[in-house]
């Protein structure tokens, strides 16, 4: 069986992944964005559905939901959600435009592609903010502090990241969201 985004290989009866050239999603962005969160690169859900956190458990659109009007923005058509996104002055993008990656997980990147900030800030001017979701993503941060961004790391809202409680997350998402 074949999974979107890995490349299989069955040598001696048995089959191996193999890292594939992945590209990643377009950016979620308004011209009146405030805040960019930046994940690392999207997971294989997301990759085949053409959504970002598109996996069922992640918990970025229940945060984002929580934070700007109390609702689980999960429930929603994911044109709905991005529309929601950018209301509440949210850029979405990935700090990695490409990459090699057999599976989902983020240790398992290989060479790396960034993706285009300056362009993206040039057409999202009033961004001011930079919110990397979890530690890979976070590996960026002088790269975007170069662009003199206040960045800000956050815990992830992956599930694989379930060392902390959805309560421990919520408040610190809602921190560096949330710009007076």
């Amino acid at each position: 069986m074949t999974r979107p985004g890995v490349a299989h290989s069955v040598a001696g009866g048995s089959e191996a992944l193999l890292p594939q050239r992945l590209t990643g999603l377009p950016p979620v962005a308004a011209k009146d964005a405030r805040v960019l969160v930046l994940g690392s690169f999207p997971s294989i859900a997301s990759l085949a559905m053409r959504q970002y956190y598109a996996h069922p458990q992640n918990r970025f659109w229940l945060i984002a939901g929580t934070i700007f009007d109390n609702t689980d923005w999960r429930a929603l058509p994911y044109e709905e959600r991005v529309r929601k996104a950018r209301g509440a002055g949210l850029a979405i993008w990935d700090i990695y435009g490409s990459c090699e990656r057999s599976g989902s997980l983020d240790a398992a990147i290989r060479n790396p592609r960034y993706n285009d900030f300056a362009a993206l800030l040039e057409s999202s001017p009033g961004t001011v903010r930079v919110c990397f979701n979890g530690g890979t993503a976070a590996r960026a941060v002088r790269h975007l502090a170069s662009f003199g961004l206040e960045t800000v790391a956050l815990p992830s809202t992956s599930p694989a990241n379930a060392s902390q409680s959805f309560e421990l997350k919520l408040a610190r998402w809602r921190q560096a969201l949330v710009i007076p």
